[in-house]
């Protein structure tokens, strides 16, 4: 294995930058176990100069949001002529979009659920669907913003400019219907969907808290579901990440009706940036293929630099 110089970006200000620093900091301690030279970058605006500066082998893309999942790091990055991992421009614009995913998918066969935008406004004036309904940005991760509207109103009833909730961050919303039943995830790496985990929060959903507090949620894996719900999820995360483009890891989350079999599993959203903190799922599914952290932030580079202009 020859040694390398990486960049690996990190940080940022999207709302997801702590969670990004602490993937990045778990990404440049493997990379220096490994033997590779690490320059450390925390995204500011002099980004560009930084890498100028740098000259990196490669850069490893660990920002999450934006403008690091957007496609706007992945355009700066082609203009400067830098290999990088993970996904290119033009999927990265698609897939942090979920109404560009649709637009994307669903034409395919991939089971989504059906959704339209929403002036956030408009709420304060009635509700956009049957209840229970789900509100989330249309291009946040990590569910940054996402509210679950019941038909106890647990977010206002009705929903007033008053009460808490996304519609005071965002002025557009995506509006779903709520999905009942079990929430699952499956990793995409170099073409092999890695398995399916099974997320169970100890109370409410599987918000931002839930996903990066340590003992807010319990990992089962291999999820307890039926062998064709499991091959399901596989072949719709790899299906996923072929048809957007994805490259390097991907991870595809999903909600499983499981009154409905098959017909109850519905593809939310595929994350071309998963974390990589020690609760992130990419890592906690590798390793029950037998593959270390470091292994895959070494097959992560790896990608990268074979796959070339990404």
């Amino acid at each position: 294995m020859s040694k390398l110089h990486v960049a690996v970006l990190m940080g940022g200000w999207s709302a997801e930058r702590e969670v990004s620093l602490t993937s990045g900091a778990g990404i440049s301690d493997a990379l220096e176990s490994l033997g590779h030279r690490v320059t450390r970058i925390d995204m500011g605006r002099d980004v560009a100069a930084k890498l100028a500066e740098a000259a990196p082998d490669v850069v490893f893309n660990a920002l999450h949001g934006t403008p690091g999942e957007d496609g706007t790091v992945q355009g700066m990055l082609d203009l400067m002529g830098l290999k990088y991992t993970h996904s290119g421009l033009v999927t990265s614009v698609i897939a942090i979009d979920k109404v560009l995913t649709k637009q994307a998918l669903v034409p395919h066969g991939i089971p989504m659920p059906g959704g339209r935008i929403v002036k956030s406004a408009s709420l304060y004036e009635g509700d956009p669907l049957a209840r229970p309904y789900v509100l989330k940005p249309v291009n946040e991760g990590s569910s940054v913003g996402v509210a679950i509207v019941t038909d106890s109103g647990n977010y206002g009833n009705p929903i007033a400019p008053g009460v808490a909730g996304p519609w005071q961050e965002f002025e557009e919303l995506l509006a779903e219907p709520f999905v009942r039943g079990r929430e699952l995830t499956t990793a995409v790496l170099g073409g092999e969907a890695l398995g399916v985990t099974e997320l169970k929060p100890k109370s409410g959903f599987y918000d931002y808290d839930s996903k990066y507090t340590e003992g807010l949620t319990e990992h089962i894996y291999p999820a307890d579901i039926p062998d064709e719900i499991t091959e399901a999820c596989k072949a719709i995360a790899l299906e996923s990440h072929r048809l957007l483009g994805c490259k390097g890891v991907s991870r595809a989350d999903f909600r499983w009706d499981d009154e409905r079999g098959v017909d109850g599993l519905f593809l939310l959203e595929v994350n071309t940036q998963p974390g990589m903190t020690p609760l992130s799922l990419v890592p906690e599914q590798a390793r029950h293929i037998g593959m270390s952290y470091a292994e895959l932030v070494q097959r992560i580079v790896d990608d990268a630099l074979v796959e070339g202009d990404v």
